[in-house]
């Protein structure tokens, strides 16, 4: 348990692939205690497994040098602890990279704790009457495909490793909203039959899972909903009190807006029930939760209220679903619709003939038709980039959607061109099942000496 008053959560990235400058920003004039990479989509586990597979070193996140290597200087020097969820499928391969780039920059031998446990892969093949939560099917549907299996693991398993002190904590698989609790937990002595500051933690955490989302960035419409200088947004922070009391605020000297407004659309965002937001850490209602402008880009925090957590962690299992082909080229001038139109149609035939199907397929006038439908209705451009995709099982198929874009640009219709290389790319499908916590084992080891 910490000796402050008020400890300062900082949040560093909210995707895998964040902007990193901001994390800096905040690092070097934000005043915080930690700070907290938040970068796994649902995906990214299962993408990284297959990353390992072909080289056992690897597996963590790509993006986690780079990261390190920006922000670890003023870190050390600071004693700003960094919690992340990097080690994606690897995190102890995480862990040693990350000494590595301490090492390297000269900041000496830096202890690394890490998170481990959420790797449920052997599990989840032995555990009988699993169901999937998105359709009802046994989890044996996929299990043949399955490249992963990673429970969401909570706060409490977080800070136990902020618990040995190490200046880093490295984790794979973790809710969103935990990472950032477990500072508060750990600082505080919160414990989960708290509930007031567990929620109050958990709503801070979410509204800072996704960095610029909640300083104006996803928010802004340009004549209904200005951002100053969106350009140099600055990224968003939690002062935390004992008592639970939370106030939401931003680098100082930095573009971005946060207020009553921005909070508000950050805190239902991937929201399905305002009143039963389920995390490993508690059931939160934000519908309780009062916003109050306090200063400029200050926002406190109020009256967030949650029910016990469930028995059950919530488990991604990612698994191959086969195969997208792409291919795009562009029409312009007269006709520039006509002919993408027909050249959609030929192209289509000339797959039918090769005996290719596919389990779906889209045409896209980008600019016309790809987001919007009875395109019939709106003038017609001058110029249009006509792209066709197709999903299947076979990557010969797939691969034969852009071969045979491209090469319209020589066999009709006329005057195609910008055709780009054929795409294909790998199906990384995710469902989800729920285990009970009581048959997962998260645990903490460190690597380094403390």
């Amino acid at each position: 348990m910490g000796s402050k008053d008020t400890v300062r959560v900082g949040s560093g990235a909210g995707t895998s692939d964040d902007r990193m400058v901001p994390a800096l920003e905040l690092a070097e004039r934000g005043d915080i205690d930690y700070l907290v990479f938040e970068c796994l989509a649902e995906r990214t586990v299962s993408r990284e497994n297959l990353s390992r597979s072909k080289d056992p070193e690897q597996g963590y996140a790509p993006s986690l040098h780079a990261r390190l290597r920006m922000v670890l200087p003023t870190c050390i020097k600071k004693k700003i602890r960094i919690v992340s969820n990097m080690g994606a499928a690897n995190p102890v391969g995480g862990a040693r990279a990350a000494r590595k780039e301490a090492a390297d920059l000269g900041l000496g031998d830096v202890a690394v704790a890490v998170v481990l446990g959420d790797d449920v892969s052997n599990l989840v093949k032995h555990k009988g009457e699993l169901r999937l939560i998105e359709n009802g099917e046994p989890l044996e549907s996929i299990l043949p495909k399955m490249i992963s299996a990673n429970a969401y693991l909570g706060a409490d398993v977080v800070c136990e490793a902020l618990n040995t002190g190490a200046p880093i904590v490295l984790s794979g698989r973790v809710a969103d909203p935990s990472l950032f609790l477990a500072p508060m937990m750990h600082e505080f002595g919160w414990a989960y039959d708290d509930l007031p500051k567990i929620a109050q933690g958990t709503a801070a955490g979410h509204l800072l899972e996704c960095t610029a989302s909640v300083t104006g960035g996803c928010f802004g419409w340009p004549g209904k909903k200005d951002v100053v200088d969106l350009a140099r947004n600055g990224f968003p922070f939690a002062d935390v009190k004992d008592d639970g009391s939370i106030v939401i605020s931003k680098t100082p000297d930095t573009g971005g807006r946060l207020d009553v407004m921005t909070c508000t659309e950050q805190l239902i965002y991937e929201i399905h029930d305002p009143t039963a937001y389920i995390t490993p850490d508690c059931v939160l209602d934000i519908s309780t939760i009062a916003l109050t402008q306090e200063a400029s880009d200050r926002v406190r925090v109020a009256d967030a209220t949650a029910r016990p957590a469930t028995p059950t962690y919530k488990v991604n299992v990612g698994y191959a679903d086969g195969y997208i082909g792409e291919g795009e080229v562009s029409y312009g001038g007269i006709d520039a619709v006509a002919r993408a139109k027909w050249a959609a149609e030929i192209v289509r035939e000339r797959l039918k003939l090769q005996g290719f199907t596919y389990d779906d397929f889209r045409v896209d006038l980008i600019g016309m038709s790809s987001l919007h439908d009875n395109i019939d209705s709106r003038p017609e451009p001058y110029e249009v980039r006509l792209r066709m995709a197709g999903r299947t099982h076979n990557r010969k198929a797939a691969h034969a959607i852009g071969f045979e874009v491209r090469a319209l640009h020589m066999h009709g219709p006329g005057g195609a061109g910008g055709a780009c290389e054929p795409r294909v790319r790998d199906v990384l499908a995710v469902k989800s099942v729920l285990l009970p916590k009581s048959m997962v084992n998260p645990q903490v080891v460190v690597e380094g000496r403390l």
